[in-house]
């Protein structure tokens, strides 16, 4: 699955979505919501012709586990969800939405555990935080050899240019000046 663009703007309340909305970015992500809200989210997206990836755990009101998993995927037909949980990467790759395992950089302990849940999961896309380290970058695409997203504490141009050149497909970013700085040229 290719994406054609370096910035997917990440949404945590509806202000920043409807600028996203109104934005020539095709891919989204919606990051912090509450269940009720996805509904509402999901028909404005399809409306503005939109694509948008979900967080599953940060869904406030259901369980981050393959049930909601099934259910996000068949009531509201997500481009994508992003999580930390094995069950969900698998539960949206079996139902045909790109998965994005999103793993943190705590220490070499927590990178070899994600390694080998990366190894199980085989997810399409994997998100890594923070990415304003672009070393850590190199070496986890190299690791597992899937395309990487970079997120978290990328606060500047600089780092969202060094982050791609370090292998990063894209940068995941609520930071709305990198959202204007690197919009998509209709």
């Amino acid at each position: 699955m290719m994406i054609n663009q370096s910035i997917l703007p990440a949404s945590t309340n509806m202000k920043e979505f409807e600028r996203f909305l109104n934005s020539s970015f095709e891919i989204g992500v919606f990051l912090d919501m509450h269940i009720a809200q996805l509904k509402n989210i999901s028909v404005l997206a399809k409306q503005h012709g939109k694509k948008m990836i979900y967080h599953v755990d940060l869904i406030h009101g259901i369980k981050n586990d393959d049930y909601a998993t099934e259910y996000i995927c068949q009531e509201y037909k997500p481009f994508g969800l992003i999580s930390t949980k094995s069950s969900v990467i698998l539960k949206a790759k079996q139902k045909g939405v790109i998965a994005v395992q999103r793993i943190f950089l705590l220490d070499t302990h927590a990178l070899e555990k994600s390694y080998s849940l990366i190894e199980k999961t085989r997810p399409d896309f994997i998100e890594v935080l923070p990415g304003a380290m672009p070393w850590m970058i190199t070496e986890v695409k190299e690791r597992v050899g899937i395309p990487i997203f970079a997120g978290g504490l990328i606060r500047t141009s600089e780092e969202v240019q060094n982050a791609l050149n370090a292998g990063a497909t894209a940068i995941t970013t609520s930071k709305r000046e990198l959202w204007d700085t690197f919009a998509v040229q209709k």
